[in-house]
Order: C-alpha cells, then sequence, then structure tokens
C-alpha cells in the first residue's frame, strides 16, 4: 500500500510538473507572439512594407521586411587623380559606416573582379526613395567614380 501511494505522489508531483512545463511554454508562445506584433506595428508605423506568415512546421509567425539593393557601377568620371581617388574612397568608407550607425545599410561590399559592378550595399529603409537618396550621398556617387 505503501508503494502505491508512493507511486501515486510520484504521478501527481510529475503531472504538477508538466502542467508547470505546459503553462510556462504557453507563457512564452503568448510572450513571443505580442513580441511579433510589437515589432510589426512598429515597422508598419515607420513605413517599412512587412510580410508575414505563420511557418507550418513551428508554428511560429515569421516576418520578413522590404529591402533595396543598390548596385555601385563604374561611374562616367574616373579621371582622379590617385591622391584624389583615396580620399573618394575614405569619404565613402566613412559614407557607409555613418549608414551602418544609423541603421540604414546591412551588408556593402566591393565584388573581387574589376568588373562594371563594384559592390553592393542593402539599405534597411522603409521607402525606394530613401534607399536612392542614400545612395546617391555617397561622396564616390556624387563624383561621378560610382
Amino acid at each position: 500500500m505503501r508503494n502505491t501511494l508512493v507511486l501515486i505522489l510520484v504521478f501527481v508531483m510529475c503531472m504538477a510538473c508538466k502542467n508547470e512545463v505546459v503553462e510556462t511554454k504557453i507563457q512564452e508562445d503568448v510572450k513571443q507572439q505580442q513580441s511579433t506584433m510589437q515589432l510589426k506595428a512598429e515597422m508598419l508605423e515607420k513605413g517599412f512594407q512587412i510580410f508575414d506568415y505563420v511557418d507550418e512546421k513551428t508554428k511560429d509567425t515569421i516576418l520578413m521586411q522590404q529591402y533595396y539593393l543598390a548596385f555601385l557601377k563604374t561611374g562616367p568620371n574616373r579621371s582622379q587623380s590617385e591622391a584624389e581617388a583615396e580620399k573618394l574612397q575614405n569619404a565613402h568608407l566613412a559614407h557607409l559606416g555613418k549608414m551602418y550607425d544609423l541603421g540604414y545599410a546591412d551588408i556593402s561590399g566591393p565584388f573581387a573582379d574589376d568588373g562594371e559592378i563594384r559592390g553592393i550595399t542593402i539599405y534597411n529603409v522603409p521607402t525606394l526613395k530613401m534607399a536612392d537618396s542614400l545612395a546617391n550621398a555617397d561622396p564616390m556617387v556624387k563624383s561621378g567614380r560610382l
């Protein structure tokens, strides 16, 4: 009889633990859903284009946003002296650093070949107009080198 009582107590304790685990999981899911909804609302308020869906496997809500990709092509004005080109390159890198610091750019970099398309920047901004404005503010673009 005593063994039966111990088993019942162990079973009740396990069920209580399982219920706590389930309740904790539900609370975490609700918090995650609230934070996802809050993030979506904040992004929409800032003007971002947002796409979301529920992953069938995990049941997680997946948020995606629209990004803008700028291709930096060889510009018509490449006749700068070596010193001027280096000065422009430093200003270009400072501009890109500022874009990262402000959260406007996520990825930038040159291509390895010496082709017409010299590099890319992926802008994390709400509109094409803003991405275009930021790309055109680059000192290399302003000078016509890119």
